[in-house]
């Protein structure tokens, strides 16, 4: 359980609640997305959840003493979850999202969304958490927004995260490394996504040493320093590729493109839906590295009213040839997974990550990375072939089955048996890639 990973900075003689316990109903706030803590309270505070959470403790090998003396009166209060968020070590609580993707990836659950069959993408970008008026910490970033009658400058005040998620063709979006972009006490620069990702790359290639990896992100990652990052990991990248950011490799590949044999640099693709032309160059000196531009117009059909043409520019250090230049186009177009499968959800999905949880710094990101398991979780349930064909069929959706799951859990008791025997049935989770 999570106290074998976390260390409980309280006196356990002065404690009603452990630790386990507490994280458990943590995590259900978001997993049946409550939507504040305070809704434990309102929406959780029942005897059958307190049953079921002391089963669910049971399973995980705990001997729950929720019935030691009796029946609590019931679930711990929402301040008391944010009591112990507050103390206990952000990087223990990080470390559990990582540790449920590695075990997934152990299992082979992601072997054939490897791009090229080799490297698994990671898609890195960054999102708000929460907005002040006023300052709420001394880490707070912050932006002037206009000026009030007197002329004085006017702030918002907010914290930010850079995420690495792994993603999959079918939707999965699962956090797999996270760094806060705040500002340090005397700072004279605020911090930013890339300082934040010189912070997380160490960590990443810590966490998985030995795991092939592409990385994907927009175009503020293109330059020397994410190259030499990636370089010195052994990583591949498919970076967004604007003309404004790296202008005269930009204008190298307009003229390379150019005076190019039209026949060995491009490819051409008619489906029923879209006319898509690939165009590739190779090997342009970039300081010590050697970029290569993939770029893909995309047309539709003439039967296709109302649908837009679209143009993608990349910049890759995989070598590119007319037999892979579709492969990593579509990699590439993977990076907007984690703004809606990944970032969006998260906000507008029911899990409230723009909520402020708690004022805590600390317990802030610890909830957040709450709502980061909840969220790998639900993921599994919604994709995860045990559960997704009734999850559309019989309840119409994620929504549905989280509002029948929260009623269900509150409600009534955990069969024992049953719940024992599926605990002893060896289950694996299978994924739809076609």
């Amino acid at each position: 359980m999570f106290s074998k990973t976390i260390t409980d900075f309280r006196q356990k003689d002065k404690t009603s609640y452990d630790l386990d316990e507490l994280i458990t109903i943590g995590v259900l706030i978001f997993l049946l997305k409550l939507e504040s803590r305070r809704s434990v309270k309102y929406k959780l505070d029942t005897p059958h959840a307190l049953y079921n959470v002391w089963q669910f403790l049971r399973s995980g090998g705990k001997e729950a003493e929720l019935f030691s003396d009796g029946i609590k009166e019931g679930l711990p209060h929402g301040d008391t979850i944010n009591y112990l968020l507050s103390g206990i070590s952000n990087d223990e609580v990080s470390k559990i999202p990582t540790e449920m993707v590695r075990a997934l990836i152990r299992r082979k659950s992601f072997v054939l969304e490897r791009l090229q069959s080799i490297y698994y993408i990671i898609a890195l970008d960054g999102t708000g958490l929460i907005h002040f008026v006023e300052r709420h910490c001394p880490n707070c970033l912050y932006r002037k927004t206009g000026t009030n009658e007197n002329g004085e400058a006017i702030y918002t005040y907010f914290h930010y995260v850079l995420e690495a998620k792994l993603i999959t063709s079918y939707g999965l979006a699962l956090s797999i490394a996270t760094e806060f972009i705040e500002n340090e006490e005397g700072f004279t620069k605020q911090d930013c996504e890339l300082k934040a990702f010189y912070r997380l790359a160490p960590r990443l290639k810590s966490s998985f040493p030995q795991m092939k990896i592409c990385l994907i992100g927009d175009a503020l990652y293109a330059g020397k320093p994410f190259f030499d990052i990636c370089e010195k990991n052994h990583w591949k990248y498919i970076i967004s590729f604007k003309e404004g950011v790296m202008p005269a490799t930009y204008k190298e590949y307009e003229a390379l493109k150019s005076l190019s044999n039209k026949e060995e640099i491009t490819k051409e693709i008619v489906t029923t839906k879209t006319f898509q032309k690939y165009t590739f160059i190779t090997d342009i000196d970039y300081g010590k590295h050697k970029l290569n531009v993939l770029e893909l117009e995309e047309k539709p059909n003439q039967n296709k009213k109302g649908k837009q043409n679209h143009k993608f520019v990349w910049i890759t250090n995989i070598s590119i040839k007319k037999s892979n230049c579709e492969k990593i186009a579509k990699g590439g177009r993977l990076r907007q997974k984690i703004e809606n499968e990944g970032f969006n959800m998260q906000k507008n999905g029911g899990y409230c990550l723009e909520h402020p949880y708690s004022k805590n710094p600390t317990a802030m990101k610890n909830f957040y990375f709450l709502l980061q398991i909840a969220h790998i979780i639900n993921q599994l349930m919604e994709k995860g072939s045990l559960l997704k064909n009734q999850l559309f069929k019989v309840y119409g959706g994620i929504k549905n089955f989280t509002l029948i799951l929260w009623r269900t859990f509150t409600t009534k008791n955990m069969d024992e048996v049953k719940f024992n025997e599926l605990l002893n049935t060896a289950i694996q989770i299978r994924f739809d890639t076609s």
